[in-house]
């Protein structure tokens, strides 16, 4: 801006300086307007960084809080799991031995069963040895008596 001399106005009437002044306002507050405007928006951004970096905390509390959340949940789920697996190594352990038992009862059972057989099998075997030794005693003595 120029400095306002007196003598630059003596030709202007009323009217005309009115004229002047009123333009050099507008001027002056189009520049104090884009000044306060550039003020507004530089006050926004800080807003908005403010306000960001508020959020990035509260985002930042919230995933901890959720990983806290997650980690209890999935200990609580080991645990669960830990839980069941004894209790189906306990019942494997008992079905084993039930069937361990049952072998074994089946075992002797059949054992059993193959002695008795053996038995027989035996007996018959000395019939049969018996039987076959008389015949040919009876054969022979047919034999010699025949001549």
């Amino acid at each position: 801006m120029e400095p306002i001399n007196p003598q630059n106005f003596q030709g202007y009437s009323k009217q005309e300086l009115f004229a002047l002044f009123r333009e050099f306002l507008e001027e002056y507050y189009k520049q104090r307007e884009k000044e306060l405007h550039e003020i507004s928006l530089i006050e926004r951004i800080v807003r908005v960084e403010e306000e960001l970096k508020s959020l990035r905390k509260e985002m930042s509390y919230r995933f901890e809080a959720l990983l806290r959340e997650m980690n209890a949940r999935f200990e609580a789920l080991l645990a669960e799991q830990r839980a069941l697996r004894e209790e189906m190594n306990t019942r494997f352990e008992v079905v084993i031995k039930e069937m361990n038992t049952r072998f074994e009862a089946h075992k002797r059972e059949s054992d059993a069963r193959f002695e008795a057989l053996e038995k027989r099998f035996s007996f018959l075997q000395w019939t049969m040895m018996l039987g076959f030794t008389i015949l040919s005693i009876l054969i022979t003595v047919f034999n010699f008596l025949k001549g």
